[in-house]
């Protein structure tokens, strides 16, 4: 598996990074109580590690985190590591309320680190694409049209996010749970009517968000910089959102950068996503049968391809490669290595079958009680998608991309971790994250 090199640096780096990358952006705000340890309302882990891959070699380093801090549905977190080539370091706080509001929070987060043989999809946006050969990154190109090379990823992130004062947080910002081994104990926050005024929670999210990619290569140096804005609205009505079994969720978001500072380029990404979660009850062995479905699409309005005298194409105001219309890697099509397809318009959806284990092999493991690991969920899913030149059914609905896969997730201290095992045309990766892809 081309992907197991890389499983420890994704499960030590994405863990920390997961509530950049989760998707939505927009979350509900929420602090979770366990009934077996109601007494505890903050959460903390110092964790020293290493790690060694293939192309990075050994590693060290040291990470932390605290939930709960200074305000209940806070948490900070940080990690820093470094090897023969490779160094990185990360830190983050998010869901602080401002002071003197009930309802705005204030997130942000930044990673600085450099990496070797990183890999892109994409080609220089000063290079003309010969005719005949396909634009990297778009649904029919090679799986060989890649950049790889030394270099740097850094990005910073902030966010503003408004609890809407209707439906569940009608009264004030944050919801309340409370788990009885991991299963939800208290009232459901939605999914019995879909009503945004008396169920479920609404999200209005603002979003400033800035990425620096580098690839250092025989002498030439390629780099990429966006500073961009989201603007996205958010209405979760399932019952428990960290772990839906009923319910649906949607949300629409425009993300503009507007080539300001050192961006290279103009772009727009107009996108929607919609989830929906069915409960098939328990069985003899599962306290929870899910079938959970995630529908997104998108596209961007300012794309265009321009042509030389020979026919060389390349592409002009649209979103780079690890922006906007993409496919691959850790939430959608997981048989794809990250940022594998990206184009002018999107489509993709997939299928979950989630079953919450009743037996838990740890549960009376007394030197392991303190990851507070309630439930383990096996998972089976099927993904399809596509990018295309045009927004139109002709062309996305033709020619899909599929991959299926397994996943083994559990719940840790009130999150959910996640191992995913996914096939494709391509190969089969492995990954490891934060929260459920959606």
């Amino acid at each position: 598996m081309r992907a197991m090199s890389r499983l420890f640096l994704a499960a030590l780096l994405c863990c920390f990074t997961a509530n950049v990358l989760a998707l939505p952006s927009a979350k509900v705000k929420h602090v979770t109580t366990r009934a077996e340890t109601p007494e505890k309302s903050d959460e903390s882990l110092v964790l020293p590690y290493a790690f060694s891959t293939e192309t990075m070699g050994l590693n060290i380093g040291i990470a932390g985190m605290r939930s709960g801090y200074h305000q209940d549905q806070m948490s900070i977190a940080g990690t820093a590591f470094a090897g023969d080539v490779s160094h990185a370091v990360m830190a983050g706080i998010w869901n602080y309320q401002i002071p003197r509001t009930e309802r705005l929070y204030f997130s942000t987060s930044a990673m600085q680190g450099y990496y070797p043989d990183k890999r892109a999809y994409s080609s220089p946006s000063s290079l003309f694409v010969p005719a005949g050969t396909p634009l990297p990154g778009g649904n029919d190109s090679l799986e060989s049209q890649f950049i790889q090379a030394d270099g740097y990823s850094n990005w910073w992130d902030i966010k503003l996010e408004y609890s809407l004062p209707i439906g569940a947080t009608a009264n004030k910002g944050t919801i309340d749970y409370t788990l009885r081994d991991g299963l939800l104990d208290s009232e459901p926050s939605g999914g019995e009517v879909w009503d945004p005024l008396s169920s479920g929670a609404s999200v209005l999210i603002l979003r400033q968000f800035n990425r620096y990619e580098s690839y250092e290569r025989e002498g030439q140096h390629i780099d990429g910089r966006v500073h961009g804005v989201e603007l996205g609205l958010l209405y979760n009505n399932t019952d428990f959102p960290v772990n839906p079994s009923r319910g649906s969720s949607q949300y629409v978001a425009i993300n503009h950068d507007p080539g300001w500072f050192e961006s290279q380029h103009k772009w727009t990404f107009i996108e929607a996503e919609l989830s929906k979660y069915y409960s098939l009850g328990k069985s003899e062995q599962a306290d929870q049968r899910i079938l959970a479905l995630n529908f997104w699409t998108g596209s961007s309005p300012l794309w265009e391809v321009e042509e030389d005298g020979s026919g060389g194409r390349r592409v002009v105001n649209g979103t780079p490669f690890n922006e906007g219309a993409t496919l691959g890697g850790l939430y959608r099509m997981r048989g794809y290595d990250q940022n594998r397809f990206h184009d002018k318009a999107v489509v993709y959806g997939t299928a979950e079958y989630r079953y919450t284990l009743k037996y838990n092999p740890i549960a009376n493991v007394s030197w392991l009680q303190f990851a507070k690991l309630d439930w383990f969920q096996l998972v089976g899913f099927v993904e399809a998608g596509r990018v295309a030149p045009e927004y139109s059914a002709n062309e996305l609905l033709r020619d899909l991309k599929t991959d299926y896969g397994m996943s083994l997730r559990a719940l840790t201290a009130g999150i959910v971790v996640r191992l995913d095992l996914a096939t494709s045309p391509e190969g089969t990766n492995l990954w490891v994250m934060f929260d459920h892809p959606f």
